[in-house]
């Protein structure tokens, strides 16, 4: 199978499908995963994009979880670490080779419970502030219970390298999701506190969040520190590209989240309760793109990255973007408006996009539709030359497909038809998110035969 690079610099179409997981109807890395694969091969569809892989925190958002580097191990079957063999050779290698993470991952994890899930910044100060004795001694009196959440992560990192096996040789691309920025009661942020805005408690001094747009009025705050560039910089961007390497090991194309944020950021004071007052920050997100280029094995130092450029994007991100040519995003629910510049337009997207008809922080199609005024909806019918309101799912998805882009993605949902009871988040809220499933009864033969049909008739099946 060609790399995703060959796709971004040259002339091939494929067709994707955003799927994640949890999504699936046992919400496991499971044989269900290996059924799905089967499925999208029947069907014509080249490209798999999840969201983060990582181990949420309590509301569930695979955006905010407590390692850049952990695999969720929810996503494990229930027996999975039932034969635990310390003495096998390939586990000792993989944990020779994963160390700089998963050590202090086992450690941190191990220590939440010993302090009833407290975030670190509540612990002990010998814990807090990493004291070199008090974290010997506890892991000599835990040494069982850290070993266990190593060899936890050993299974699912094996498992999905099954996974991405599996999935090449049916030519089919995993596509990664890699969030911006980090949590803060993270083992990332208490293992290098340095490299995060913290003050004297180890609490931040500023949150990262996005200003009024689209999705809410009162903007966004994320509540996640800020990186402390200068440091991160100084140490050649070392703890970034171990991140970065490790997600372009395990997919074939990552989408960072909240691209801009490599450009500037917005900022607001941590005492803010909401995201309206805040100032955008210049970072350091361009010679961290340079580093990473200079570190890449491909001959053409093509980086498969995809920027996340949704909402306020200025000229500089859209400069910064192309430098490096990484592809961007058109979400097709965004183009209906009278401006011809709007970049979400069909006709405006070019190869080097990826176009959606929604991601997973919009409503389903059929949802979103519904949501909309009579005479909106007969706008839309006019535009994409239907005439009923039934068939717009099928004609955005159709509309898509015959752009010009790299890769057209649809969610599963789209795909079946469904309404905002399917939605997997609504942003700015935090319950009853992330837990949509679809079940077995729903992929059926005539689902297959309609998604290669549209897939053939764009010209996205030969890839």
């Amino acid at each position: 199978m060609m790399q995703y690079t060959d796709i971004m610099a040259g002339d091939a179409r494929i067709a994707g499908v955003l799927l994640h997981p949890t999504s699936l109807p046992s919400a496991k890395l499971d044989k269900d995963a290996f059924r799905w694969l089967d499925f999208m091969t029947q069907a014509g569809l080249k490209l798999w994009q999840v969201l983060p892989l990582g181990v949420p925190q309590g509301n569930l958002s695979p955006y905010q979880c407590y390692s850049a580097f952990a695999l969720n191990p929810a996503l494990l079957e229930d027996n999975a670490n039932n034969s635990h063999d310390k003495n096998n050779k390939r586990y000792q290698q993989w944990l020779q080779q994963e160390r700089y993470w998963l050590d202090d991952y086992a450690l941190f994890m191990a220590l939440k419970q010993r302090f009833a899930s407290k975030a670190w910044f509540q612990w002990a100060t010998p814990y807090k502030e990493r004291h070199p004795q008090a974290l010997n001694a506890f892991k000599q009196q835990n040494n069982t219970l850290i070993e266990h959440i190593r060899w936890q992560q050993y299974q699912l990192y094996t498992r999905w390298e099954e996974i991405c096996h599996y999935a090449g040789e049916r030519g089919i691309y995993l596509f990664g999701d890699m969030p911006i920025f980090i949590a803060h009661d993270s083992a990332d942020v208490w293992a290098n506190q340095k490299y995060f805005l913290l003050d004297q408690h180890g609490m931040p001094t500023v949150v990262a969040g996005v200003p009024p747009d689209y999705f809410s009025e009162t903007g966004q705050r994320w509540g996640n520190p800020h990186y402390n560039w200068d440091a991160m910089q100084a140490d050649g961007f070392d703890w970034w590209l171990k991140r970065l390497h490790n997600h372009l090991q395990l997919f074939d194309v990552v989408r960072i989240d909240h691209f801009r944020g490599l450009e500037a950021v917005w900022v607001i004071n941590a005492h803010c309760e909401t995201a309206i007052d805040g100032v955008w920050q210049k970072v350091a997100g361009e010679q961290l793109l340079q580093t990473l280029q200079q570190s890449l094995s491909n001959e053409s130092k093509m980086i498969p990255l995809v920027a996340e450029d949704l909402g306020i994007i200025t000229p500089e991100v859209n400069a910064l973007r192309e430098k490096f040519h990484l592809p961007g995003m058109s979400v097709l629910q965004f183009s209906f408006d009278g401006f011809d510049d709007n970049p979400h337009k069909p006709q405006n997207i070019k190869h080097d996009r990826i176009v959606y008809t929604g991601t997973h922080d919009n409503d389903t199609t059929k949802g979103w539709v519904q949501s909309l005024n009579s005479d909106t909806q007969h706008y839309i019918m006019h535009i994409l030359q239907v005439d009923s309101i039934e068939s717009i799912t099928d004609a955005l998805i159709m509309s898509a497909f015959n752009t010009k882009a790299q890769l057209a993605v649809v969610p599963l949902q789209d795909f079946l038809g469904l309404d905002s009871k399917a939605r997997m988040n609504i942003p700015g809220t935090v319950d009853g998110n992330w837990q949509w499933q679809f079940n077995w009864e729903q992929i059926t033969d005539q689902l297959m035969l309609e998604i290669k049909m549209k897939i053939k008739d764009s010209g996205r099946l030969g890839a």
